[in-house]
């Protein structure tokens, strides 16, 4: 013990000089904490197997207190990649990242998806991360950069789509392209993601997150953003025509419920119209006639832990749903600010606000609230005929909407007899805008709401429709100003509503009732 402590005395005391070189270069040479995976005996050929290559070089990385782990040019087959603290995976211009088929279980297949959250509240997906192309937990400091390319070729989706696998979950496969979970000082950026599996990104409970600059051209989700907080999505690029684009949520994954807040997402592209991998390699080729893709940005739907402080502003929606912001599950959702935004050829209505009562979850926990939300600078031009919604349950309603500078066309041509319709109240159905039915309205479905305001809305259709734009039932406090309508029967169906205005509009009577109405004119 005494000789060992002398010889540690020596060397300390030892100059420069006389330290070994490699020590001296750790400590000096900024490429020492540059970790290429070929020096590692990554091959990438596109064949074989070089997980266990990377995994070493991510290692060496964390070993030495941080560094990047390169991928230079070639196509490096992978199953799962465990990332470290303070490890930033560089993909290269020419890098190819594949998610290799598996052929059994790790090392042969990617890594078991363990017990997962231990609960019913969210399905299999939600559950389990470590079944991913590229996993973390716990970690901090972590990064994923550069313009090389994640393509997730033997990710499964996690349904039996007709070119799926057989199996679809369980031992050795993976359905995750990135799944990070608890996780803080993310940096995901520049790189592109195709065929992404059951995720594209799957981050849950992860803190101060940014997302910017990714092309993600998938066959499911986008970004999933569960139990999240201080995260930014900017000039993102999401073509995702079986799934949800950009999908915030606060589901119970991680045992308890957890609010996404403190969200930004900004001036993205979202798209369901295009093949997958036309957007990457830039022929955008079109779905065949009649295909609505998904590709929206939706809040939900599983949402424990609801959502708080939230922007979106600066996107583009192309051929695709639109805004969803869904609270089924007894939580908060409120603060949320949406703003200029351009849509066109939407597949669903422009904007689905709904507060149901599904309430997957924990016994006891009361029904949500969904309230201070804003709304302006909207252009919505080629949707689908059916209305905007906004939809409580009855006692819990819908609260603090105020709507402005909004213009919706959509294809129209509704009928007498759909202006009729009575839509059932659906209250723990799943929660998408077609959960109702064909509804009796042009512009705006509104039920079990209070405080609600517009101005400076115009409601236009491509045919003649027989139904009236607005439609409400059990509404209290409702203003409507400058407001310009089709020409229709009767412009407002109002059913148990309490405090009504409308004034200044094009074409339009004043009118207002301070009592409770149910009348249509």
């Amino acid at each position: 013990m005494l000789a060992g402590l002398a010889g540690a005395s020596a060397l300390s005391a030892a100059p420069a000089s006389a330290q070994p070189q490699d020590l001296r270069a750790k400590r000096t040479d900024p490429a020492a904490h540059w970790f290429n995976i070929r020096d590692f005996g990554a091959v990438g050929d596109g064949a074989a197997v070089d997980s266990p290559a990377v995994n070493k070089a991510i290692d060496a990385a964390a070993a030495q207190g941080g560094g990047v782990v390169h991928f230079p040019p070639g196509t490096y087959a992978c199953y799962t990649l465990r990332l470290k603290s303070k490890v930033t995976l560089h993909l290269g211009e020419g890098a190819v990242l594949l998610a290799a088929a598996p052929t059994g279980v790790a090392p042969n297949g990617y890594d078991d998806p363990g017990p997962g959250a231990g609960n019913a509240y969210q399905d299999y997906g939600h559950s389990h991360w470590t079944n991913s192309l590229i996993f973390g937990e716990g970690l901090h400091d972590v990064a994923i950069v550069g313009t090389g390319l994640i393509w997730g070729k033997g990710l499964t989706r996690g349904h039996r789509f007709p070119d799926d696998p057989p199996d679809v979950s369980g031992p050795g496969v993976g359905d995750k392209a990135i799944a990070l979970k608890n996780c803080r000082n993310v940096l995901l950026r520049d790189f592109k993601i195709l065929q992404g599996g059951w995720f594209a990104l799957l981050a849950t409970g992860v803190d101060n997150m940014t997302i910017d600059n990714l092309i993600v051209d998938t066959n499911r989700d986008g970004l999933d953003i569960d139990c999240c907080r201080n995260v930014r999505v900017t000039n993102c690029t999401i073509n995702s025509p079986w799934d949800d684009g950009i999908c915030p949520k606060s589901s119970f994954a991680l045992g308890y419920a957890r609010p996404t807040e403190n969200l930004t997402i900004s001036d993205c592209l979202l798209t369901g119209n295009y093949e997958m991998g036309s957007v990457i390699d830039g022929t955008w080729k079109t779905m065949p006639p009649g295909f609505h893709g998904y590709g929206r940005i939706k809040l939900g739907t599983e949402s424990n832990g609801g959502f708080k402080n939230v922007t979106i502003t600066n996107c583009v929606f192309d051929h695709c749903y639109g805004i969803a912001l869904e609270t089924m599950d007894g939580a908060l959702t409120e603060d949320i600010a949406i703003s200029n935004i351009t849509m066109r050829g939407l597949g669903f209505p422009p904007l689905f606000l709904r507060l149901g009562s599904r309430m997957r979850g924990p016994a006891g926990v009361e029904v949500g609230k969904l309230r201070r939300i804003t709304i302006q600078n909207i252009v919505s031009h080629g949707a689908t005929f059916q209305p905007s919604i906004i939809a409580g349950v009855a006692g819990h309603p819908v609260e603090d909407v105020k709507i402005s500078d909004v213009y919706f066309h959509s294809q129209g041509g509704g009928s007498a007899e759909l202006a009729r319709r009575q839509p059932p109240e659906a209250d723990k159905a799943y929660p998408d805008p077609d959960m109702f039915g064909d509804l009796p309205a042009t512009g705006f479905f509104i039920r079990h709401a209070r405080n609600i305001e517009m101005s400076n809305v115009e409601i236009a259709v491509e045919a003649p429709d027989a139904r009236p734009a607005f439609w409400m039932r059990d509404v209290q406090d409702i203003d409507l100003f400058r407001l310009r309508l089709p020409k229709a029967p009767a412009n407002f169906a109002l059913d148990q509503v309490t405090g009504f205005r409308s004034f200044g509009g094009r074409w339009l009577e004043d009118h207002r009732f301070d009592g409770t109405v149910s009348q249509t004119f």
